[in-house]
């Protein structure tokens, strides 16, 4: 899996993208927690869940149906007095967090997969192109010269993607406002 700390700024990269003026700043805040919720999955090791199992490591929670359903009820809870083009905005943007944690965990070049497609379909998933390097499960484990190696990973192929899409969105918008700025 990638580090907590880089799904959170993959949620901020994002952000940045869906960022409107007058934007409640929980927004941001809750986009980052639906960026590491999935991770949550790995208390089930404590309840004798095996990796493998649905509701195992990279499991449904991992999934494209789990971004959907938690999106859609983070809105509907969180969002009741925004007007309905707003809430589909946020509630996309809360899907796209959510369905990045499994993504960047597809990218990583240890665990079993990522069960996109759970429960309709178990088989886990990489995707053909992983580069960054497998965070350890555990706070202690990730302090070590090994977890120095996965964060300059992560900058890499996380941190400066996230950067660069945050830079063009706010570009984009600043030139969307000025149009002379554009020629």
């Amino acid at each position: 899996m990638a580090s907590i700390i880089s799904h959170a700024v993959a949620a901020l990269g994002i952000g940045a993208a869906f960022y409107r003026p007058g934007m409640p700043k929980g927004v941001w805040a809750l986009g980052v927690a639906c960026a590491i919720v999935p991770d949550a999955d790995v208390i089930c090791f404590h309840f004798a869940v095996h990796y493998q199992d649905v509701w195992g490591h990279r499991g449904f929670t991992h999934s494209l149906l789990f971004a959907a359903l938690l999106a859609v009820m983070i809105t509907t809870l969180g969002f009741r007095n925004t007007g309905s083009s707003e809430r589909r905005l946020w509630c996309f943007y809360f899907f796209l967090t959510i369905a990045s944690h499994g993504l960047l965990d597809a990218m990583t070049n240890g665990g079993l997969g990522v069960a996109f497609f759970s429960p309709f379909d178990t088989a886990r998933y990489f995707l053909p192109w992983r580069p960054v390097l497998v965070s350890p499960i555990g706070v202690g484990r990730f302090f070590s010269p090994r977890g120095l190696a996965i964060l300059q990973s992560e900058v890499v192929w996380i941190w400066l993607p996230s950067a660069l899409l945050a830079f063009f969105a706010v570009l984009l918008r600043r030139n969307s406002k000025n149009p002379q700025s554009a020629k």
